[in-house]
């Protein structure tokens, strides 16, 4: 299966790219790359969304580590969303979920709070 990365601007700010398919070795490269044009175009607030990813390895879960080390430097942030199945579970297992505010939902750090 092929890997794709799409992004367009959020209402609000900030960039959601859509994973496709299968992220791994010999596609995260291009996941870091793109990424690396969005930060060096200036901007700070990414939301990947997973839902149409079908598998990550350890290599993904570095560009997402990775990703988010690079928008946290000048004060952004990077979210998960929408991971299910075997994304889901390496996720959990690894803590990323936790760490990177993994929700099915599409969460939104910069949306005011529900009361």
């Amino acid at each position: 299966m092929t890997f794709t990365v799409t992004y367009a601007q959020r209402d609000g700010g900030g960039v959601c790219l859509r994973l496709a398919g299968e992220l791994d070795l010999a596609t995260a490269g291009e996941l870091n790359s793109t990424i690396d044009r969005l930060v060096a175009e200036g901007h700070r607030e990414l939301l990947l969304d997973l839902t149409e990813l079908t598998f990550c390895d350890s290599t993904g879960i570095a560009a997402f580590v990775r990703g988010d080390n690079l928008v946290a430097a000048d004060g952004g942030w990077l979210r998960l969303t929408g991971a299910t199945g075997r994304v889901d579970r390496v996720l959990q297992v690894t803590g990323l979920a936790e760490v990177l505010h993994h929700g099915r939902d599409t969460a939104d750090p910069a949306a005011p709070a529900a009361s």
